[in-house]
Order: C-alpha cells, then sequence, then structure tokens
C-alpha cells in the first residue's frame, strides 16, 4: 500500500469511525458531528462499555475534572497508580483523583470550605466557564467585576457558550461540555494564541484539524501476536483493516496496529516487504534506513533499529521481512520464514550482479512490479535470466528468495456494482490488484475502478484464491487502458526515404503540462495529431503509440463528461489544455465550462469495458 493510499484510507476511516456510536434521541448536538468527533478523538468525552454517549447525561465536578485534565498538556500524565487523598471526600483510591488532583494543583478547580471537593455534585454553567476560563490563563483578576457575572460575560466574549442554552444555575450536560471544550479549543488564551495550537493542533478558519487531532492521538504502532491478538485497553466501537471496515476476526499475526482509546477505534494495516537486506544507513550500528527488494525504508521504532542493528539478530546479505506502518516506516522485523509471503507480478528489469555477502556468487536481481503496487527486487542466488512482462511469483524464506514464472490462469465476469465481486468470485477485503503488460507497463488498480466492467478471460492473466475462496490477487492485462501514459500530439511528421525502405519520424506532443519531442530514423507510428497514447519501455524508449478518440463535450462535470449520447468517465488525471493562437496551455478543470469553451474530449477506445476513460481535454474559447 502506497502511502498516498494510507493517507486516503485513514482519513476514510476517521470521517465514518463515529457514525457508529448510538446518541440519545433528545441530544442537542449530533454525534457525527464535526465537535463530538473531535472532543472525543482528544479523550475528553468518552462513551460509556457500549459506546454510547449520553449526551443529555448532567456532568459531576469529578468528571469534569477529567475533562479538564485531558483537555489540557497534562492529559499524558495520569498513570495507573492511585492518587492521593486531598479532599475528606476524596480518596486516594478514587477514580478520579489523580485528574482532581492536576485541577487543583493547576488552579483550575478549588474545592469547598469544609474540605470536601464533592464529586458527585452536577457543575454548573458559571462553574465549568470559570473552570475553562483558567484553563486559558484567566483568572479572576483579569476580569472585570464579580463572580458569576464577570465569568460569564468573559466566557460568552470569548466564544465559550457558543451553542450552549443554559443560563446561569443550569446544571451542564455532556452535549454541553462538547461545545463548550471544542469553543475553548478555537478561543484565545490568555496569551493571544489560539488555544489548540498552543496544544500543538492546527486551526484553519475557525474550525480544528479532526485528522490531525486523531493522528496525534494515535497509540501505536504495535504488532499483532499469534491468533491475532490485539492488546486494547478498550472494547473496540469500530475496526479498519487497510482502510476498509473489518472486524477483530479478520487480525493476524504481525499485523501493525493503532488505536485511539477515546474513539474506541482501531486501525490495522498488512503491509510488508520482504527480501534480502542489501544497505543498512547510514550503519550497521545505528541504522535508520534499511534497503530491501531494492527499496529503501525509514525504521521507525526502537523494536526495528535494534533488530537491525549489530546487536540485533538481522544483518546484510540476510532474509528478512519489514512490517510497515501506516506510513511505510519499518515497525518491526522477523524472519522470512515467519510468516508465509508469496509476492505476485510481472517483471519490469532483471540483471546480474554479484551477492551482498561479499562471495563470489553471482546473483540475478529481479524487479517485479507486485500486487501490492509497489515495484520489489528479489536477488536469486543463480544466474538465470527473466523477460521483461513476465508473469512471475516471489517467495521468501530463511534459506533466500526464488522467483518462478507462472503460467496464465484466468476468468471473466461482470464486477458488480459496489466493486466486491467479479462473476461468482468475491473480492477480499484486501485484495490486490494490478493492470499489466506483456512489455512490462503496469499500473495499479483499486476494485472500485472495475465497477460495473465486464472482464473477457483474455484481460485476466493470473489470479489467487485465499483459504476463503476470495480473490485476493489479480493480475489484469492490458484492461484498463491505465497502463499507457496520455498527451496532446501537436505534430506527427513521417519522412519516407526516396531511395530505400527506410523511415525517420519526429512527435512532438504535450504530457502533463511539458512539451517533448521524439524522434526516430527507423520507427514510424500510426499517429496523427490530436489526444494519444505513448507506451514507453522499462529503459525509457517508445514501445507503442496511438490515437485515442474525440468527441465534442456538451455537459461537463467534475467526475463525468457527455459527448453525444454517452456518458464518459474523467480520468483521475485528467489533463486540460487551453488551446490558444498556435499554443497549448495546461489549466485546471474546474476552469473550463461549455458556455465559454468548445470542449474536445479524448478517450482510450482500447482495453475492455474499463476503460474508455476521457484523458485529455482540449478547450478553445467561444
Amino acid at each position: 500500500m502506497t502511502m498516498k493510499k494510507r493517507i486516503c484510507a485513514l482519513a476514510l476511516a476517521l470521517c465514518t469511525a463515529v457514525a457508529l456510536l448510538t446518541v440519545p434521541a433528545n441530544a442537542t448536538v449530533s454525534a457525527d458531528s464535526g465537535e463530538v468527533q473531535t472532543i472525543r478523538a482528544l479523550g475528553i468525552l468518552v462513551g460509556d462499555t457500549s459506546g454510547n454517549l449520553n449526551l443529555d447525561g448532567n456532568v459531576t465536578r469529578a468528571q469534569f475534572a477529567k475533562m479538564l485534565v485531558n483537555a489540557s498538556s497534562y492529559k499524558d500524565s495520569v498513570g495507573d497508580s492511585t492518587g492521593v487523598s486531598l479532599f475528606k471526600d476524596v480518596k486516594s483510591d478514587y477514580w478520579a483523583s489523580q485528574y482532581i488532583k492536576i485541577a487543583v494543583d493547576e488552579g483550575w478547580m478549588i474545592g469547598y470550605t469544609d474540605g470536601t471537593f464533592r464529586p458527585y455534585q452536577s457543575i454548573t454553567l458559571e462553574q465549568a466557564c470559570t473552570t475553562v476560563l483558567r484553563l486559558l490563563g484567566y483568572d479572576s483578576s483579569s476580569l472585570a467585576g464579580s463572580f458569576p457575572a464577570a465569568q460569564l460575560s468573559k466566557a460568552s466574549a470569548l466564544g465559550l457558550r457558543d451553542q450552549i442554552t443554559l443560563k446561569q444555575g443550569g446544571v451542564m450536560t455532556r452535549s454541553d461540555c462538547v461545545y463548550l471544550f471544542y469553543n475553548a479549543l478555537t478561543a484565545q488564551n490568555s496569551s493571544g494564541q489560539t488555544y489548540a495550537s498552543a496544544l500543538g493542533y492546527t486551526v484553519t478558519n475557525g474550525q480544528v484539524d479532526y485528522a490531525a487531532i486523531v493522528s496525534a492521538n494515535l497509540s501505536g504502532p504495535y504488532v499483532a501476536s499469534s491468533g491475532g491478538s490485539l492488546d486494547l485497553p478498550f472494547t473496540a466501537a469500530a475496526v479498519y483493516r487497510d482502510g476498509k471496515v473489518s472486524t477483530l476476526s479478520a487480525v493476524s499475526q504481525y499485523d501493525v496496529y493503532y488505536y485511539n482509546a477515546g474513539l474506541r477505534t482501531v486501525w490495522t494495516y498488512t503491509d510488508r516487504a520482504g527480501g534480502t537486506i542489501t544497505a543498512l544507513s547510514p550503519n550497521s550500528a545505528a541504522p535508520t534506513s534499511v534497503t530491501v527488494g531494492g527499496t529503501s525504508y525509514t525504521i521507525g521504532t526502537a523494536t526495528a533499529a535494534y533488530k537491525l542493528s549489530a546487536l540485533g539478530g538481522f544483518q546484510v546479505g540476510d532474509t528478512a521481512l519489514l512490517l510497515l506502518g501506516m506510513n511505510g516506516e519499518v515497525v518491526d522485523v522477523v524472519s522470512g520464514s515467519a510468516v508465509d509471503t508469496i509476492y505476485y507480478g510481472v517483471v519490469t528489469a532483471s540483471s546480474t550482479g554479484s551477492s551482498v555477502s561479499g562471495d563470489a556468487t553471482v546473483v540475478t536481481n529481479v524487479t517485479v512490479a507486485c500486487t501490492d503496487g509497489t515495484e520489489h527486487t528479489f536477488s536469486v542466488n543463480k544466474n538465470t535470466s527473466y523477460t521483461v512482462g513476465a508473469l512471475v511469483s516471489a517467495s521468501i524464506a530463511d534459506g533466500g528468495t526464488s522467483v518462478s514464472t507462472l503460467s496464465a490462469k484466468t476468468l471473466s465476469g461482470t464486477v458488480n456494482s459496489g466493486a466486491t465481486k467479479l462473476g461468482s468470485y468475491t473480492f477480499a477485503s484486501n485484495v490486490q490488484i494490478i493492470d499489466t503488460t506483456s512489455t512490462g507497463a503496469w499500473a495499479k488498480i483499486y476494485p472500485s475502478r472495475l465497477a460495473g466492467c465486464t472482464i473477457s478471460s483474455s484481460a485476466v492473466r493470473y489470479y489467487v484464491l485465499n483459504s476463503s475462496g476470495e480473490i485476493s490477487r489479480l493480475i489484469l492485462n492490458d484492461a484498463t487502458g491505465d497502463t499507457w501514459n496520455y498527451c496532446y500530439m501537436i505534430s506527427a511528421n513521417v519522412v519516407s526515404s526516396s531511395t530505400s525502405t527506410s523511415v525517420s519520424s519526429s512527435y512532438t506532443y504535450i504530457m502533463n503540462g511539458t512539451t517533448k519531442t521524439i524522434s526516430s530514423s527507423s520507427t514510424a507510428y500510426s499517429v496523427t495529431t490530436g489526444g494519444a497514447a505513448i507506451r514507453f519501455s522499462s529503459d525509457g524508449s517508445v514501445s507503442a503509440m496511438k490515437n485515442m478518440t474525440s468527441g465534442t463535450i456538451s455537459t461537463l462535470g467534475t467526475l463525468t463528461a457527455v459527448s453525444g449520447s454517452k456518458t464518459y468517465q474523467l480520468d483521475d488525471n485528467v489533463q486540460v489544455y487551453l488551446k490558444k493562437d498556435s499554443g497549448y496551455y495546461q489549466v485546471s478543470l474546474s476552469s473550463v465550462n461549455t458556455s465559454d469553451y468548445t470542449l474536445t474530449g479524448w478517450y482510450d477506445n482500447f482495453g475492455c469495458s474499463a476503460g474508455g476513460r476521457i484523458r485529455v481535454i482540449i478547450a478553445v474559447a467561444k
């Protein structure tokens, strides 16, 4: 999984996690609101064992003390040990004793003259506002007037009471506390700084960056133990595996996981990289990165750093399996035989070299575009050759790495609209798909890309079923058009020799805003000006070139366009060019429309029904 996919998967999980909560009908704030999501992610507000937030319930002084601490820089200062007895009605073993001590020591809350704290007493609006003002650095000496009018007035001026309808003497509910603390995060403290910013979070246009809040309050990374067991301090309300809704039963040993205790949500990842360790940088004594399979990975934990150091058990030349976290960093390292690891893909390069162990062994370094969306280089201890574009599998074991050529294994069918099935086969929750060609070109494909498409047997090169009979790996054969590079051909000139059969050609095109020229003294392609597709070999040379099909766009949206009587999907990376005089200038999709411009869309008319996407749009002012 690429970093981009990890980020996208986490964002999706963050946006949907709180939707699983149950909300009382008379609550004044929705559980899926941004305020609740943020306050819950910070651990200021937590649900009961069933996940209910009880937003209409009253808040006691003890509960409010915990909220205060979790809304402060002291949130990680409360341990598992018992606290101290500062008040005669708060014993040292009381669940909130440590929170109460911090709140009192910091001057946010005070007890009563009779030596009690009254932890079970409901907190009122003026008491809550006063304590939060102190949290922000405003004490009574900085306020004009007397209690409680001065405190309530200042709280209103700072926006702390926004969306809270209580009057003086009213009892705070958990819903009211959500608003109070969210308003505090976006309010200015006594130093003139936004409070959330003072805590290290980001506030933009008065909104707290929720994703950053969740990320900053994640616990982990950890590694699942035998049987996929996770060490969690809560009963999970939501589990995500590689960005998809999942269950704890789906977690396997060696999965990397993170959790947010406030959300009672777990994120697990199955990314791994295996092969021969070819480098430890900057040195083996204290490495910060490791190279496996031709790719360098940052070492992200002390555990991984130790195992890969001179004091650990791994060194250059060893076969290892790296367990990767959500940002692609190495979380842990296990021996190649510890996990049944087989990679599937197509060869993109092959060369011979010397063993990294320093002996005279000749090895073949095979670079394979694997179904996980990454090119891995495998070092095989034999002098053999692998054809670029060949279908192979690579297995990792303590004894080394082996790469085997595969015979085609095809199937056909229609992918359902939900992109969960291909024909009679179900896609596994962590299915990996790539589109490939016999020349080694390839592209990472997500199941949603194939929704509604009819896949012929010639469009499938290989597939793998897991123990449940689901498709876990799928290698397509030029099925989507995504293996091509798209451009607008500005000129195409072919000159034939009058005295021989030789031919020379020159093609000028614009691709992703950059104009380039390809010339050949021996090869010509049947391509004219207009939208075109180019396929490059692994050495950068052109292996194929052809035109796309054009159509005048009558309706243009952000995801689709209508040409004639047909609606076309826009490529995720659709290129839009404004033609002015003899020049072409790349512009954004949102800057053109059918009212002011004549729009011509160019779509690929090759591959199966998963193709047919508009890749290039040319705009001419009317």
